[in-house]
């Protein structure tokens, strides 16, 4: 009895082995089928320097550098080069965010009001107006920490999606306030540390980038009248914000999606929540979860976010969960980046992210 259960334990462990290596196989395939779709892209967008890692479940199956970090200096880019990932870091304050539930200290249905200095940001913005704060009723609605968090507080709160990103910054605020700790060392507690992170940092006014990252940053470019590159100033020092402020590899953000996808800085309702769309009042989804884009496309969810700082980094973070296919693409230009309204939300229109969808099978 005992030979035969191990007999079968050992057929068992062969045939698995043996539907895993045509399933391998056809990954590195497809890995470097990519891979010249990334480069070729890459150029065409006049990307000087870009990385890229693409993980299937939680294994990388590509992990690249094209063209150069530094044009001047001849310096290549790798999946180690650090650059400046601008908006993704709306999904690592995501994380914070749904931590701090989870250990009963933020409530996100509480009123913005009743967290200090928001009646005074409300009144600022509202005189400031623009395309941010034009209906943004925060003087006379009532507009939530899930509002915000979920790009739904722009109009009556909750009913549309509407991009707001300066508003996102301020949802570091309520953070802070309940945890009693500064934002960026909430990041590095239940983001950067638990997934092992050590090559990612936080950066604001106050907090300058350390040395090690600094020395290695990524030189932003953009291109002149001419069509040859230029070199960029570098974006300019903010607050220390949820909707960006973030310095980090593409490797990096490979070992953040991996955590997520284990368990390490969230439950899995935590998880679901945030990577769930919104839904309005009147029975509408809208393209935004918590901190993350969740649309739809050919039939399959896409769970993704961009990064954008113009004329100098692009940044792009997609998951396809059905087969658990994940893309981060950083580049040091602004040539990852498309032109999408503020009410809109189509990651199909990246040719990246086609490329992907077409290279790795289901």
């Amino acid at each position: 009895m005992f030979r035969a259960l191990t007999a079968a334990l050992c057929l068992a462990v062969v045939a698995a082995h043996a539907l895993a290596a045509p399933s391998a196989a056809r990954d590195t395939r497809a890995a470097e089928r990519f891979a010249a779709d990334v480069d070729s892209l890459r150029q065409a967008a006049h990307i000087p320097g870009l990385s890229v890692v693409v993980l299937r479940d939680t294994s990388v199956v590509l992990a690249r550098g094209f063209g150069y970090a530094d044009l001047e200096q001849h310096i290549v880019a790798t999946p180690q080069t650090p650059y400046n990932i601008a908006s993704v870091t709306k999904t690592m304050s995501a994380v914070v965010a749904m931590k701090l539930v989870e250990l009963k200290l933020l409530d996100l249905d509480r009123p913005m009001s009743s967290f200090d200095g928001f009646d005074e940001y409300c009144k600022d913005s509202r005189e400031r107006g623009g395309i941010f704060f034009r209906d943004f009723e925060c003087d006379s609605q009532v507009i939530t920490l899930r509002n915000i968090l979920s790009m739904s507080a722009n109009g009556a709160p909750g009913t549309r999606f509407w991009y707001n990103p300066v508003a996102y910054s301020w949802a570091s605020r309520p953070m802070m306030q309940v945890a009693k700790q500064p934002f960026s060392e909430l990041v590095a507690k239940y983001v950067f540390e638990p997934a092992g992170m050590t090559r990612s940092a936080r950066i604001h006014r106050k907090l300058p980038l350390r040395a090690d990252l600094a020395a290695e940053l990524a030189v932003p470019y953009h291109t002149d009248s001419t069509g040859a590159f230029a070199r960029s100033e570098p974006p300019s020092p903010q607050g220390d914000g949820a909707a960006g402020g973030v310095i980090s590899t593409v490797m990096d953000i490979a070992r953040f999606d991996i955590a997520l996808t284990r368990g390490r800085l969230l439950k899995p309702a935590s998880r679901k929540a945030m990577w769930t769309r919104t839904h309005t009042p009147a029975g509408k989804w809208l393209p935004y979860g918590i901190g993350w884009f969740v649309t739809d496309y050919n039939g399959e969810r896409l769970l993704w976010h961009t990064g954008l700082w113009e004329g100098q980094y692009s940044a792009l973070y997609l998951k396809v969960p059905a087969r658990k296919l994940t893309l981060v693409l950083l580049a040091n230009s602004d040539g990852l980046s498309w032109q999408t309204p503020l009410d809109g939300a189509e990651a199909q229109r990246s040719p990246f992210v086609r490329a992907l969808l077409a290279e790795f099978a289901k």
